[in-house]
């Protein structure tokens, strides 16, 4: 039996039909209901032990009982099961499986490998970290096939409270290695893609530009208050779908929740060195995507 096949016989035992306001609550509490049942038997199993002999048959139950009240939902809400099901899987297969299309793809697969090579990203390059007390600045010098070149504008903490952020360009770097995308990072090394006007504008411009400096602002925040993702925990989704939101439009839509989580791990691991040491060089390598510090 397939879940829309489910579906539809549930649909047939439904004793409050229609799909009105007053219709859609009588499943939506039974829902709760069920779910308290089912704690409440896993409690009796906790408190009993063995002696609850029916334990399995009575989880079955109640997980049959779940199902039935999620299918109703589904028809009240004009959803099918067997969408919704594939659907979860993909999400969940973006974030935990193996199927982060990014990570299985040849290293020639990028978002410019159609453009000249002056205006690819440098598939290998690294980039000097300076920290300057006396001025409260940092200074980033990129050095691309034995070139140096100044790679953005000093920066400070922007803070009341020196939190490190002077040094957040470590995670465009990370963008750059770990997904293949930064628009900052391009417009730093001077690799924007002059070449198609419309892809300048849009995938290199000033709005993609801010959305990655929003963004990682955004990111910023939650792992100051997450000890700096210190052991790579595993990141609120809430997080990962608002970058994801903000970055539907662009062509890092294609990396997964996954290659996301991977990112910003593999950064912070970077940038944890770099306020360390207050500064250093960090390594960025494109083809391996990785981002690694000495």
């Amino acid at each position: 039996m397939t879940f829309d096949e489910y579906q539809m016989h549930a649909k047939e035992t439904d004793q409050v039909p229609g799909d009105g306001p007053e219709e859609r609550i009588v499943p939506l509490l039974g829902l709760a209901g069920e779910a308290g049942e089912l704690l409440s038997e896993y409690k009796k199993h906790l408190r009993d032990g063995q002696s609850h002999k029916l334990y399995k048959e009575r989880i079955g139950e109640e997980l049959g009982d779940l199902l039935w009240y999620l299918a109703t939902v589904a028809t009240k809400f004009g959803l099918r099961l067997d969408e919704l099901a594939v659907a979860n899987l993909m999400k969940a297969r973006a974030r935990w499986g193996e199927q982060s299309n990014y990570g299985r793809l040849p290293f020639f697969e990028f978002f410019d490998d159609s453009f000249p090579q002056a205006q690819q990203m440098p598939r290998y390059f690294c980039v000097k970290i300076k920290d300057c007390p006396e001025k409260s600045k940092v200074t980033l010098t990129a050095i691309v096939d034995g070139v140096e070149r100044v790679f953005g504008d000093p920066l400070s903490d922007n803070a009341y409270d020196p939190d490190g952020y002077r040094f957040h360009d470590v995670f465009h770097l990370g963008f750059a290695a770990g997904l293949g995308w930064s628009p900052v990072t391009r417009k730093n090394l001077g690799r924007k893609r002059k070449n198609s006007p419309r892809v300048d504008e849009v995938e290199d411009g000033g709005r993609a530009t801010a959305i990655e400096e929003g963004l990682s602002a955004i990111i910023f925040d939650y792992a100051k208050r997450h000890d700096f993702l210190a052991n790579n925990p595993p990141l609120d989704y809430a997080l990962l779908k608002l970058v994801k939101g903000n970055t539907a439009n662009l062509e890092v839509s294609t990396r997964s929740t996954g290659d996301w989580e991977r990112t910003i791990w593999n950064a912070y691991e970077v940038w944890r060195q770099v306020n360390l040491h207050k500064g250093g060089t960090v390594i960025v390598d494109l083809k391996a995507k990785s981002l690694s510090y000495e």
